[in-house]
């Protein structure tokens, strides 16, 4: 697992041993994003269920002023850590050991709006749905914000969530990628 793209373009990346995450493949990442960016004039990325920071990592090198990165796993939160390090850019980053509910109230206490999330948690159709209406009604998204939920092909979402609305979908294997964006107002 590499950053594809950017200032840290080619750096390798630490993965999580075991099966206990599931990192995108560098092929998925690159797909996500030329979906939504390929790059970016800053912002601030959300990568709640984030296994190895792969995604917060790369959309700082593609741009992104800041990323924050929750995981509940202790080891996966030391392995974004790592590769966190690996960018000599810390400030960029925060890094926390959280679940997704309390992440979000972390968020919302600290006044944080967010331009991109990306949701991939390990049971997508409990988690992805309540995560975006946690979003919304903590109001934690900016006026053109883009979730990006990552998941198995035979979960099944509403195409609008809210004021969410699915603005794309590809299917690469085994993998689903669905971008909502709020509904302009």
């Amino acid at each position: 697992m590499r950053v594809i793209a950017g200032e840290f373009k080619g750096r390798k990346l630490q993965s999580l041993k075991g099966d206990n995450t599931r990192p995108t493949s560098d092929k998925i990442k690159g797909s996500i994003f030329n979906m939504i960016g390929p790059y970016f004039d800053g912002g601030v990325c959300l990568d709640l269920y984030s296994g190895s920071g792969n995604l917060a990592v790369e959309s700082v090198s593609r741009g992104m002023d800041k990323a924050y990165c929750f995981d509940v796993f202790f080891p996966a939160v030391k392995v974004i850590e790592e590769n966190v390090a690996m960018t000599k850019q810390p400030d960029s980053f925060v890094v926390k050991k959280l679940d997704a509910s309390k992440a979000l109230h972390f968020l919302s206490e600290q006044g944080v709006l967010c331009d991109y999330v990306f949701l991939d948690p390990p049971y997508a159709k409990e988690e992805l749905e309540k995560n975006m209406m946690d979003l919304q009604s903590l109001n934690l998204l900016k006026k053109h914000a883009k979730i990006i939920c990552e998941m198995d092909k035979h979960v099944i979402l509403p195409d609008i969530i809210d004021q969410l609305v699915l603005q794309k979908e590809q299917q690469y294997g085994m993998t689903k990628v669905r971008i909502y964006q709020l509904k302009e107002v």
